[in-house]
């Protein structure tokens, strides 16, 4: 019984003389610094009240092949389109197209769009290897042209479409949707603009996305026709870190493409990153298909932007074991952490393009803007290793 309690006594001595130590270390040693009591300042954004859009054109559809066509579609009603027509090769897919938009008027042929002189514009999530021959038609008809990422495939392609745009002067505004069709993006982009992190010299943006082998069509296994994984979402991570760090020329520093998980599919590559800068910023991007099954959404997207004076992370689709939904935007600066929910902010891309196709103008997006993001994504993919997995 005396040895039990001399051993009780030695341990609680040893505790006590710890935890003395303990209270003469820093508290920011262990993240308990005076900072740490500041509350957390929450924003929910309300929606601004808005006229309706001051311009309005016809627009078209030609290629329905991705349902990223819906959201395109929509955005460009919002903004003061009006849609005449919808032309697919694939009569199978216009059952659900027409069902939603069941006024929409389904044309025998592509012709039969280009050869309206109404038509002002024309949308397209065609199979990606026809998007740019598409906008090539589209241009030299005299029509202004919306597509889905990614809006060209090869360097081929891209030099001829960079050709028609300048003899034409049409607009071929590539759909970078997770900047143009996110609301908590265009939060960061206001606050950017504000000074509220000071000077952005690096973007990190990841992008990851739920495969579901059995829903995927035949052509999304093949590079030759969906693009590849740096060319295809990888553009919308390059779009991103042009536009935060407003830069106007960049290169690709290295990239790397994987399949590890998809052998049935050889050519395929399932993972993908890429090192990008400009002569004042860098980024890395960092893209795979390996969202799993638990995760309440098709992938947990993030942006990450880094200023001088502070830094913003963007949680645009979910908030895994946080808040509801998506949209979520964090700002930290000099002089406060911030939360806003973003999911009431308007998007102004669809509405900027109507006005742009009418006034000739570049509000929504600039021409050398959206081929530069592109031909970053093209070179990345060009240039990758290949790991040996």
């Amino acid at each position: 019984m005396e040895s039990n309690r001399r051993n009780f006594l030695r341990q609680s001595f040893a505790s006590a003389t710890g935890l003395a130590a303990a209270t003469m270390l820093p508290a920011d040693l262990f993240g308990q610094g005076h900072y740490s009591t500041n509350r957390v300042e929450e924003i929910v954004l309300q929606p601004e009240k808005r006229s309706a859009p001051k311009e309005s054109i016809r627009f078209s559809v030609i290629g329905i092949n991705h349902n990223h066509i819906l959201g395109m579609v929509d955005s460009l009603t919002k903004g003061g389109g009006q849609m005449v027509a919808v032309y697919s090769r694939e009569p199978e897919l216009l059952s659900d197209f027409t069902k939603r938009y069941p006024n929409v008027k389904v044309a025998k042929s592509e012709a039969e769009i280009l050869e309206d002189n109404t038509i002002q514009l024309v949308a397209s999530a065609a199979i990606p290897v026809d998007r740019a021959p598409i906008g090539i038609r589209v241009m030299k008809s005299g029509k202004d042209y919306m597509t889905d990422k990614p809006g060209i495939l090869t360097f081929d392609q891209f030099k001829e479409v960079k050709k028609v745009q300048k003899e034409t002067k049409r607009i071929y505004s590539i759909v970078y949707s997770e900047r143009l069709s996110n609301p908590a993006s265009v939060k960061a982009a206001e606050l950017v603009l504000s000074g509220a992190i000071g000077k952005v010299v690096q973007t990190i943006g990841i992008g990851p996305h739920r495969i579901r082998p059995n829903t995927r069509p035949d052509w999304f296994w093949e590079p030759e026709k969906a693009g590849g994984i740096l060319c295809d979402i990888g553009s919308h991570q390059c779009d991103q870190f042009l536009f935060y760090t407003s830069s106007k020329q960049a290169e690709v520093s290295l990239s790397q493409v994987g399949n590890f998980n998809n052998p049935k599919y050889p050519k395929y590559f399932d993972f993908g990153d890429m090192s990008v800068r400009s002569p004042h910023a860098t980024g890395y991007i960092r893209i795979d298909w390996f969202t799993p099954e638990g995760l309440a959404t098709w992938g947990d997207g993030r942006t990450f932007i880094l200023g001088t004076e502070g830094y913003i992370e963007m949680r645009k689709y979910i908030d895994i074991a946080g808040r509801n939904g998506g949209n979520h935007l964090f700002l930290v600066n000099q002089k406060e952490t911030k939360y806003y929910d973003c999911s009431q902010v308007y998007m102004p891309y669809g509405e900027q393009l109507v006005s742009d196709v009418v006034n000739r103008t570049e509000t929504a997006m600039a021409q050398d803007h959206c081929f530069l993001a592109t031909e970053l994504a093209l070179t990345a993919q060009k240039i990758a290793y290949k790991l040996n997995v």
